[in-house]
């Protein structure tokens, strides 16, 4: 795949395919926790979805790292018109936490599962746990992983928002940039 821009007014097709990608398997991990709530503790199905919010979530990780990678080769295409500085300085603060996000909330997960000494899968792999067990650290873990994960939902959805406010209002090329199709 060409990781470079095909023009100079939109992300590189890699760049572009991996942001709606890392959607999705956001909307599946966070889809995952909340489901699995509706089934009984030690069900079957309340373990599996369990068990694929850690694995899916594991995926963000590594595909956070092609993300950066892509970022990094490719170019950013600029906003036309451009936006005034303290908006584009929020947008670059926002990006910064967003990816933070997506590398931190992972390695919680990770390290939660490893304090607690459970088994850290993913996709019939399993992962080497990254410290030893110490469950009061696993309980700390767990309860900053659970309040970082409903922060997700304002981040992304603040994503989300200006997006569309560039959009539908001013009716800048922010978004156009990102989207999956030429406009």
């Amino acid at each position: 795949m060409n990781m470079q821009n095909e023009t100079v007014d939109r992300y590189s097709p890699v760049s572009i395919w991996l942001h709606w990608l890392m959607l999705l398997l956001l909307i599946a991990v966070y889809a995952c926790v909340e489901l699995h709530d509706l089934f009984p503790r030690g069900s079957a199905t309340r373990g599996s979805l369990m068990t694929w919010h850690f694995m899916l979530g594991i995926s963000i990780l590594f595909l956070v790292v092609l993300r950066l990678v892509a970022r990094h080769i490719g170019s950013i295409p600029p906003i036309m018109p451009a936006p005034p500085k303290w908006q584009m300085l929020s947008a670059n603060l926002l990006h910064i936490v967003l990816y933070a996000f997506m590398i931190g909330m992972p390695l919680a997960g990770w390290l939660m599962f490893s304090a607690f000494g459970k088994p850290v899968p993913f996709f019939g792999l399993e992962l080497p746990p990254l410290i030893e067990v110490n469950r009061p650290l696993g309980a700390s873990i767990r309860e900053l992983h659970e309040t970082i994960g409903k922060l997700g939902y304002f981040l992304i959805g603040l994503h989300a928002v200006a997006g569309l406010y560039h959009h539908y209002f001013v009716r800048d090329n922010a978004l156009k940039r990102i989207l999956p199709w030429k406009s």
